[in-house]
This record gives C-alpha cells, structure tokens and sequence, in this order.
C-alpha cells in the first residue's frame, strides 16, 4: 500500500492550499481516507478524514469551516484544502487510511501512513 502526500509548502496567513494524496496498492472502498498532522514539538492530530463514497466527513474542531475534505474515487485521490491559513496550522500533514468511518479515524489508529508533506503558513 502506497499513499502519497503532495502540495505542501508556504503560504502567507489567510492564505490557501491544496493538499493531494493518491492511495494505491489495494481497494480503499470500506476505507476512510484522512489527514493528520504534526507540528514542531507537538503530538500528531488527526485533521479530516472522508469515506469511500464522500457521505460522510470528519475534521477536527480547529479546522471546522476552513478545511474541506474531498476524493475522486475513479483516481483514488483524497484532497484537503486549506483555507483562511493560519501560523497555528503550520506542520507536517500526512495522509492516512483505516478501516472503518470517517469518525473512527479521529479516535484510532489508521491503518496505513503515508509520507509528510510540510506546509508552513507565515506572518
């Protein structure tokens, strides 16, 4: 299994980007597909996590209304865009998939890790 992150780097605060993830190496359909985090001297969070079919999202309060989740299943891509940027979000975000629901992915360890992209927002 492969999940590979991109689309980090800087952004100026209020600012946007984009992060991509494209998942390969098995079937990801009864898998939640998500976003953690890990700043500087800090623990990894959980950011937001989708299922298979996009009904249903999950995102950590302090990215509720600025972050969307979203994936095209066809290319078994997950995004995360990243608005309204804040220093406070600057990290190591790296994508993640486990078995289960959106919800779960914010309570137990996923499954499977991808590499970390670094975004940095600046003042």
């Amino acid at each position: 299994v492969q999940l590979q992150a991109s689309g980090g780097g800087l952004a100026q605060v209020g600012g946007s980007l984009r992060l991509s993830c494209a998942a390969s190496g098995r079937t990801f359909r009864s898998y939640a597909l998500g976003w953690f985090r890990q700043a500087p001297g800090k623990e990894r969070e959980f950011v937001a996590a989708t299922t298979w079919s996009g009904s249903s999202t999950s995102y950590a309060d302090s990215v509720k209304g600025r972050f969307t989740i979203s994936r095209n299943n066809a290319e078994n891509t997950v995004y995360l865009q990243m608005n309204s940027l804040e220093p406070e979000d600057t990290a190591v975000y790296f994508c993640a998939a486990g078995f289960g629901t959106a919800q779960a992915m914010g309570v137990m360890p996923p499954d499977y890790w991808g590499q970390g992209t670094l975004v940095t927002v600046s003042s």
